[in-house]
């Protein structure tokens, strides 16, 4: 698929990095590059979308401010879904020779409608548009596409570059355009998850009027912005890492004379919002009961087996959808498991208060900000008095929990190398970008391989100033399929 747009040189370069946790937006004049502020004390924007129940839209960090004001601590109330009238009686003629009254009664689905829900937020959309499985999420009693829940986002992004321009006295100019930045590979399964992401990525463009589009590699986004910002570097062969919360994308470039070679690409879903859930299993779970026994009566005897709490993991690793465990196949057994009145009993109290309360987006949050803290810290709490958690956790204990996903991000690196077919002491300088290259052990894996060779790149930025640059000049792919998997010449001329 293409997208239909004549060729033109723009007069200035738009580049938006619509990201899995936040997004970026910058202009490009063919010497400098412009952030467009986007919140108001920051060139950065969370990517959530908040719909309340009259379906009005907030998005960005208003967004997640009204999703905590109006629901977070609040007793969930779910009640069955109708799903339509269906009859009792058939309203036929009965003994008497008198027509019966036709009964009708409503029909009630699974159990898991929240009637006290004020809205719902959605944050990581990103990590869904590759996969064909998740094309709509309800909001109430409505249906809505991925699209509809990006395009939001995207227009407030056109809203600031507009006044942006106008502060640069360009109001004017022609700002139907942009450089859309993407993964190596998004997330999933399927084989043409790719193309299948970039066509609901161009369509949400197109909504928010971005009607003539290209698309360029992320990393590739975030070395080229670098080149620009240190034009007289010297060295030849470079490696691309941009870590970020939904995927792990790399690159290896060769500069020549004023232009550069793409030689190798490679990416995997690994971000940090894999980092948090793996938090939340080993810090979180076993203060919610994970672990524990639970005794009930049998036919002829008591049973004493583990408690089922692999039956609660998933719901609450998606904190989006963990108002689903309102459900009394979740909350009865821990109500049983509760009257214990045992030292275990306290914790079963503890996922109990949880789930009744909507408390897991508050708990992820806590989560983000110990690694955050973890990142210039030895030593931090998470606390959260709302369930009566208050840990220590040293980073050792972080690394320790994240020790197999620092083995992935040594086997990526191992297998971008291996594409371009070099050594790692070929590689003259390391680019490190992305929110989650901030974490001190993957400083230290970048380190340990290429020593005194790696360099942080404006780590929620980088991207963004890259994709202006490439649409300045014309370097993005206008094909769709091909931009997801192609790999090509690029000018990294300033």
């Amino acid at each position: 698929m293409t997208t239909k747009q004549s060729e033109f040189a723009p007069k200035l370069g738009i580049g938006i990095d619509y990201g899995t946790s936040n997004s970026a937006a910058a202009l490009f004049d063919g010497q400098e590059i412009h952030l467009v502020q986007l919140e108001k004390h920051s060139t950065v924007m969370p990517s959530a979308t908040y719909i309340d129940r009259d379906f009005k839209l907030h998005t960005g960090q208003a967004a997640i401010d009204q999703y905590i004001e109006s629901n977070m601590g609040r007793t969930v109330e779910l009640s069955a879904e109708v799903l339509g009238e269906g009859r009792t009686t058939t309203g036929q003629i009965g003994d008497r020779g008198l027509p019966e009254e036709a009964q009708t009664e409503m029909i009630y689905g699974q159990s898991f409608v929240d009637g006290g829900q004020k809205g719902r937020l959605f944050r990581g959309i990103k990590r869904l548009l590759g996969n064909s499985s998740a094309p709509r999420l309800m909001v109430f009693d409505r249906p809505f596409r991925l699209v509809a829940l990006i395009t939001p986002l995207l227009l407030r992004i056109r809203n600031s570059l507009i006044d942006l321009q106008r502060s640069m006295q360009l109001a004017n100019d022609d700002n139907e355009h942009a450089c859309i930045g993407h993964p190596v590979n998004f997330e999933g399964t399927d084989p043409s998850r790719n193309e299948m992401a970039l066509t609901l990525l161009s369509e949400s463009y197109g909504h928010a009027d971005f009607t003539r589009q290209s698309f360029y590699p992320e990393p590739i986004a975030a070395a080229l912005s670098y080149l620009h910002q240190h034009p007289d570097a010297r060295e030849k062969v470079l490696l691309a890492v941009d870590f970020g919360g939904g995927t792990l994308d790399l690159c290896v470039l060769v500069r020549e004379a004023n232009d550069f070679k793409v030689v190798a690409t490679h990416g995997t879903g690994l971000g940090g919002d894999h980092i948090d859930q793996l938090l939340f299993r080993e810090l979180i779970f076993p203060l919610l009961g994970k672990g524990e026994r639970w005794r009930r009566t049998g036919e002829d005897r008591e049973i004493e087996t583990l408690f089922p709490f692999e039956d609660y993991e998933e719901l609450l690793l998606n904190w989006a959808i963990s108002y689903m465990l309102n459900q009394n196949r979740y909350t009865s057994p821990l109500m049983q498991r509760i009257e214990y009145d045992d030292e275990a009993s306290t914790k079963f109290r503890r996922l109990y208060d949880l789930i009744k309360s909507n408390y897991s987006y508050l708990v992820f949050q806590c989560i983000k900000d110990l690694k955050a803290r973890l990142s210039s810290e030895q030593t931090a709490r998470l606390d959260i008095p709302e369930l009566d958690i208050d840990l220590e956790v040293s980073r050792s204990q972080f690394e320790e929990i994240i020790s197999d996903l620092l083995d992935q991000i040594e086997i990526v690196i191992a297998e971008v190398l291996r594409k371009a077919r070099l050594r790692s002491d070929q590689i003259e300088l390391v680019i490190r970008t992305g929110g989650s290259s901030l974490i001190p052990a993957v400083k230290r894996i970048l380190a340990r391989q290429f020593p005194d060779k790696v360099v942080e790149h404006d780590p929620f930025t980088s991207v963004a100033a890259g994709l202006a640059i490439a649409e300045f000049k014309q370097l993005g792919s206008k094909e769709i399929k091909a931009s997801a998997t192609s790999i090509g010449q690029s000018s990294a001329e300033d």
